[in-house]
């Protein structure tokens, strides 16, 4: 796609600035979303303060240079148990035994990439967590990647059939079939096989979408793509907790949820390709950890 992924080519230029102003904007909408939930939350099932979002900005690198950074912006409230929804914005050079790995970067290991990561852990073991991501990357290629995916923590809930995972997943598809007839079976299927625990033979979630490395040749249809599974993701998630906060729960619920929320933290650690991703690159540690459940256990 480029030559140097820092020169100042006006098109490429206008294209980081869009991408980067469009996940910043994203962020913003649903951290104001979510507080509006915590306030809307009953007393009587979540008692003590209205949590709020604190942010916390970052650099990467030493200092000794412009590398780029980030904002990690995480709420701790009464509704959301924890709640992470972070932005950033860096550039540099891959190492070379990661660079073999990522598309462009073995013939010229820099790269610039910009995106927005969320995970949702909520206080009500009936109101499913969440992982939402969606990001540009730009080496000599440069591609768009990330996806949502639902993750209930009850049993009840954990079957593709389940009337959260149906209108989750509906509005993933509505996204796609605005872009492309086999968007959705491809992401769909891609979520399965990606969000998959091979050493537990199960699934980490009830499913969603998930895509990388996606270059279609347009640019412009691309990243509106990626716009509407942001604009999908904040219409469907936040309807499926107004639905469920209101649910009481017992301490069985609560046990079952904290050994799903193990699991969860598994996959992170084992398999996630964001996490990876940004141990790799220099992201902040305190951001990319934040995913990990508040509280969890293995039996």
């Amino acid at each position: 796609m480029l030559d140097n992924p820092e020169t100042t080519t006006m098109p490429l230029d206008t294209e980081k600035a869009k991408a980067r102003e469009w996940f910043e904007h994203l962020r913003d909408m649903i951290c104001a979303e979510f507080e509006k939930l915590e306030n809307e939350a009953p007393a009587d099932l979540y008692p003590g303060e209205r949590g709020r979002f604190e942010r916390d900005i970052w650099s990467r690198g030493d200092g000794s240079k412009d590398e780029g950074g980030g904002v990690a912006a995480i709420m701790r409230g009464r509704l959301f148990e924890k709640v992470g929804v972070h932005c950033s914005t860096v550039h540099g050079e891959f190492s070379p035994q990661f660079a073999k790995e990522i598309p462009g970067a073995a013939e010229d290991p820099r790269f610039w990439a910009s995106g927005i990561s969320l995970i949702a852990h909520m206080r009500n073991p009936h109101v499913p967590a969440t992982h939402m991501n969606t990001r540009f990357i730009v080496t000599t290629k440069g591609w768009f990647g990330g996806g949502m995916d639902l993750n209930p923590t009850q049993d009840y809930q954990r079957k593709k059939d389940f009337e959260d995972a149906i209108s989750f997943c509906g509005a993933a598809k509505a996204a796609c079939d605005k872009h492309g007839d086999d968007f959705y079976e491809r992401f769909d299927k891609w979520c399965e096989e990606y969000f998959w625990l091979p050493h537990r033979n199960e699934p980490r979630g009830v499913g969603g979408i998930f895509y990388d490395r996606h270059d279609t040749g347009d640019w412009q249809a691309d990243f509106d793509f990626t716009k509407d599974v942001g604009r999908a993701f904040l219409e469907a998630y936040p309807a499926i907790i107004r639905k469920r906060m209101a649910t009481p729960w017992t301490d069985e619920d609560r046990e079952e949820q904290l050994i799903r929320r193990g699991q969860y933290a598994e996959f992170n650690l084992l398999y996630d390709r964001g996490t990876k991703f940004g141990l790799q690159t220099g992201g902040n540690v305190n951001s990319i950890l934040s995913s990990m459940p508040p509280e969890a256990k293995w039996p």
